[in-house]
């Protein structure tokens, strides 16, 4: 696999860290800011509105920059947004800042996703997508709990600024290792980018997304409680626990793109059912401490599964605007953390049970099995259907040509 793939997962490990990293340094932020927890949770809320509103918006203006430069400008960005996060005097300009940091995190996934399908060969798309995402994973594992460690014992300034220097040995990395002319801008344009995604296609592919992620974060926001009051965990054992959560999604996004270079299709309903399969037992599972711990990374595992095949499927439904619209997949993903967080939490208020929002996400997961069954419906019906071991036709940046029928040739 080319080396250049190692920069683009350096700067997902950046991103995944000052993501996720909030949760666990809400309580410092709140003393040292003189604010309560659940207002200091709007922190977490404001960069996830960062990514959606950034993750079309930056991948729409900089349609006729090489990727290249795309890519760095963005860990710029991002580079900025951490520093001045780690400078901000109180909670609006704090908030003002994660923001900021939100901003280059969809399109920095979605045209990295298009910079690595142009770098692999052509039976390694999804295993390079998904060598790309593994930083995003690794970072749930090492990331997280270093840098909340870091922040705690230090400040949480500190932890912000550590993960400014991670964003600026990203810029140094793509620098040196994107090869200049490998991603030139696209010849369609912002206008022609705009009307790739007005397809239906493109947002079956995408509201699949959103329903199979939702199923993930409708559960894994209230695994906590999951795991102290049904399992009877103590809360010292919940962030070991999580650590599981973090090598089962690496493991299933290792698995899901060496399974999507040969079954693209395949690969995306197997995760789907495996999704529902697990979520569906979870209240059976989390009965005792062993097969409760087994539950949380078979959930990681089999939730990302399904990122390098949800992420080439809409590419390959948006061929002649694949920035755009790997970019508009990553806010589908932040969508389906609010949304599934916000229906699990349904789920518990209703007085369902502890682990309501589990069965809550496997209903989500069922959900996303009929909109990619109601797509693949669609493309029989229109004779589109890919055959499942097709990744390869997938060129980034490039519209295939229409087959000519022989008799014009």
């Amino acid at each position: 696999m080319p080396l250049a793939l190692l920069a683009l997962a350096v700067g997902a490990f950046g991103i995944g860290t000052t993501e996720f990293v909030m949760m666990g340094l809400l309580p410092d932020v709140a003393d040292d800011l003189g604010i309560s927890i659940p207002t200091a949770g709007h922190l977490v809320s404001a960069y996830a509105l960062g990514v959606v509103v950034g993750a079309p918006l930056l991948a729409a203006a900089t349609t006729r920059m090489s990727r290249r430069a795309v890519l760095i400008t963005l860990m710029a960005l991002f580079v900025a947004g951490n520093a001045l996060s780690a400078a901000a005097p109180g909670e609006v300009s704090l908030l003002a800042a994660r923001f900021v940091s939100g901003l280059p995190h969809g399109a920095f996934f979605g045209v990295g996703a298009v910079v690595a399908t142009g770098l692999a060969a052509p039976e390694r798309k999804a295993r390079s997508v998904s060598l790309m995402f593994l930083g995003l994973t690794v970072a749930n594992i090492v990331g997280v709990p270093a840098a909340t460690a870091v922040g705690q014992q230090l400040g949480w300034r500190a932890t912000f600024l550590g993960v400014s220097v991670i964003g600026v040995a990203a810029i140094a990395a793509l620098a040196a290792l994107i090869p200049r002319d490998s991603a030139p801008a696209p010849a369609t344009g912002l206008r022609g980018e705009l009307a790739a995604l007005r397809s239906l296609p493109v947002w079956l592919a995408l509201g699949t997304t959103v329903a199979g992620f939702g199923a993930l974060f409708a559960a894994y926001s209230y695994i906590t409680p999951m795991l102290t009051d049904a399992a009877g965990f103590a809360e010292t054992s919940v962030t070991l626990l999580l650590a599981l959560f973090g090598v089962g999604a690496t493991a299933g996004n290792l698995l899901g793109g060496r399974l999507a270079d040969h079954s693209l299709r395949g690969t995306l309903f197997g995760g789907l059912a495996s999704l529902v399969v697990v979520l569906a037992l979870f209240p059976l599972l989390m009965r005792t401490p062993v097969t409760a711990a087994v539950s949380v990374a078979l959930l990681g595992m089999a939730a990302f599964a399904t990122g390098s095949p949800l992420q080439l499927t809409v590419m390959e439904k948006a061929a002649a605007a694949p920035s755009l619209a790997s970019s508009a997949n990553q806010a589908a993903f932040n969508l389906a953390n609010a949304g599934g967080a916000w229906i699990g939490g349904l789920a518990l208020a209703a007085g369902l049970g502890t682990t309501s929002p589990a069965t809550a996400g496997a209903a989500l997961a069922v959900l996303g099995v009929a909109v990619a069954a109601t797509a693949y419906a669609i493309d029989r019906r229109n004779g589109n259907a890919t055959p499942a071991s097709a990744p390869e036709r997938l060129v980034a940046g490039h519209v295939p040509e229409p087959t000519e029928p022989a008799a014009h040739r």
